[in-house]
């Protein structure tokens, strides 16, 4: 017995939007990485931080709006989302290993080039 799959159609003049909203995904959510590391780092000041906050709330919303658009069901909306809210997290875990990795072995180097 074969099982038969069905799919939602999406229409051909739906391909042009989801194809930009998809890739406005990725856009604002390398920006959103990339504006509050820079930041964390001191390569930006922090006044840029709340746009890279505006940035992660545009990829979320182009998100759900293209997981609408392929008619996603609705796990697929909550996990997509509960992504999301994790991504917020991420850059601030990155900054805060590398910070806590650097002073946990800084003493290290100092021992390290004393004894040369």
């Amino acid at each position: 017995m074969e099982t038969m799959i069905v799919r939602p159609e999406i229409a051909l003049d739906q391909f042009l939007p989801i194809f930009v909203e998809s890739t406005l995904v990725l856009v604002f959510g390398v920006g959103y990485a990339a504006i509050i590391t820079l930041a964390k780092m001191g390569y930006f000041s922090k006044k840029w931080m709340p746009v890279g906050y505006l940035f992660w709330a545009l990829q979320t919303y182009f998100l759900y709006d293209f997981a609408m658009m392929i008619q996603s069901n609705h796990f697929t909306m909550k996990v997509l989302m509960v992504t999301m809210v994790a991504y917020l997290f991420v850059p601030h875990l990155y900054f805060y290993l590398i910070s806590a990795a650097d002073e946990r072995y800084e003493d290290k180097d100092e021992i390290l080039q004393d004894t040369k």
